[in-house]
């Protein structure tokens, strides 16, 4: 049987064959899209011979029976195929010209997924000698790696390898790994907050890799939902279509692009609404208006965003300042939240919390006039990939009704995570604690938290501290110290001012007897 470990040592072999050669932050590409290649291939390999056993070799019927399969090969795409030629000199070429095929015979499905990616670059593998060797070296790491359903450990263990391996990609990558993977327990923790329902559709217009959209899916356990993504990289909506179709979603929908200024979410011309949303966006983001003033900025350096700008009216509520994004991505999505139950969570840098000018009218407008915030949960620094700050998830919900309470919750504390080599790490028990925390507020309403943990807040409060959600404000976790004995110390003093006499008087006396 293969286990996620035999797929995991597979890819680290096909890693050492890339190091020192490319870049890791390109060569997960090709490393994941021929780990997606062998699998197609071993699953077809596998059902084909399933229908040719079944029908006795009747070509014409294993071949209709194949074309009702979730996905169409055919030989020359197989990685069997292009194991074979591995030592054609055209061998990149080959490769791409599969990968087209896979693309072409599947466009319901895996359109445009190998369209960022090229086996022949010269850019990234060099002369025709280097490259060929190169591609050699991995098509043989993946030879004996046996990825047919039959030889599987469990069901999900591609899906989960592909995730573990981007994970470490993006450990990898520094701060770039935090543009397209969100932590394992960071996502599940949004996904358990925002409970996704059956018949659901779920959203996230900055979904990078997809793990948050599948955390949230994997919450429903009859699987009956839709997801819904945009992702403006181009590298990392193709990782994302992969890791959707690895996962079983087949049907996911997938938008590329700039979701401020194009967002994909649009249905007669206005913009789709969901039940369920789940959100990383990049923290801060600069320029995030540049979609919008086009050609202006370039012609006039103080060409500035301002609300008529979006056919969607999403800023009405304010203009978020050019270099700071945050609220900008929030607007979009509450504007795409169902308003009878829509639900969603958003991870953001505190700044949100406390900034003024723009960004504190528009805090103070979602709140008093709308009242959508439902809980505030300051998270632990160093969590993510590239971001050493601490972040936060803000708890938005469409029709809360009369509720005027805000749960806030501050698990920053060193209790509440395990401290990690390069990023600290969210651990079960503080998953279970932050969910568990917010089920009793939901369902208590005389709840009003835990000390030095949580702290219900009513709207007048929030008021009178002019709409600054800094969790202090409302968590006090102040330790006070112990008290001072003066009497004590000046005990200890004399004690010791006496013991070191005594040393000095002995001292002296072995300094006379040695004549110095």
């Amino acid at each position: 049987m293969t286990t996620k470990q035999n797929i995991e040592k597979v890819l680290w072999n096909a890693c050492d064959s890339f190091r020192g050669k490319i870049d890791s932050s390109r060569y997960k590409d090709y490393i994941l899209s021929m780990l997606f290649v062998k699998y197609l291939s071993d699953v077809y390999k596998e059902t084909r011979e399933k229908y040719e056993k079944q029908y006795k070799g009747d070509k014409q019927r294993v071949e209709r029976a194949m074309s009702r399969e979730r996905f169409v090969m055919d030989e020359s795409s197989t990685f069997d195929y292009l194991y074979e030629k591995r030592n054609d000199n055209q061998i990149g070429q080959k490769i791409n010209v599969a990968l087209a095929a896979i693309e072409n015979n599947n466009s319901a499905k895996l359109h445009d997924v190998f369209r960022a990616i090229d086996f022949n670059s010269t850019v990234d593998f060099g002369e025709p000698k280097e490259k060929n060797a190169t591609l050699k070296n991995l098509l043989e790491d993946f030879k004996d790696l046996d990825l047919r359903p039959s030889q599987l450990d469990n069901a999900d263990i591609i899906g989960d390898a592909y995730e573990y391996m981007i994970a470490n990609f993006a450990s990898d990558a520094g701060k770039k790994g935090g543009e397209f993977y969100t932590p394992n327990k960071v996502s599940e923790l949004v996904a358990r907050l925002v409970k996704p329902k059956e018949n659901d559709r779920i959203y996230d217009g900055t979904c990078g890799s997809g793990g948050l959209l599948l955390k949230a899916f994997a919450q429903i356990k009859n699987r009956k939902a839709r997801i819904y993504g945009q992702e403006q990289n181009m590298q990392t909506w193709a990782l994302c279509r992969m890791n959707m179709f690895l996962h079983g979603v087949d049907d996911a929908v997938i938008w590329q692009g700039d979701t401020l200024s194009n967002p994909g979410n649009i249905e007669n011309d206005h913009l789709m609404k969901f039940q369920c949303i789940v959100a990383n966006p990049p923290f801060s983001l600069d320029k995030w208006d540049s979609g919008f003033l086009g050609d202006a900025s370039e012609n006039d350096k103080k060409a500035k965003m301002s609300a008529d700008l979006d056919p969607y009216k999403r800023f009405d509520w304010g203009v978020p300042p050019t270099s700071k994004g945050d609220y900008a991505f929030v607007m979009h999505f509450l504007h795409s939240l169902d308003d009878a139950t829509g639900r969603m969570g958003i991870v953001l840098p505190h700044g949100v919390l406390f900034r003024g000018a723009s960004e504190g009218k528009i805090r103070q407008t979602i709140i008093e006039k709308f009242n959508f915030l439902d809980a505030v949960i300051g998270l632990p620094a160093n969590l993510f990939y590239g971001a050493g700050i601490p972040a936060c998830i803000l708890i938005f919900r469409k029709n809360r009704g009369a509720n005027e309470r805000v749960l806030f919750v501050d698990a920053s504390g060193d209790e509440h995570y395990e401290k990690g080599k390069n990023q600290n790490i969210l651990r079960e028990q503080d998953v279970a604690k932050i969910v568990d925390t917010y089920k009793t507020y939901l369902a208590d309403p005389s709840y009003g938290g835990e000390e030095k943990y949580s702290y219900v807040a009513t709207l007048d409060e929030i008021k009178e501290n002019d709409y600054n959600l800094n969790i202090p404000r409302y968590v006090d976790t102040f330790e006070e110290e112990a008290l001072v004995d003066i009497d004590e110390v000046k005990t200890n003093i004399e004690n010791i001012e006496d013991e070191l006499s005594k040393v000095q008087k002995q001292m002296a006396k072995y300094m006379k007897e040695l004549g110095l």
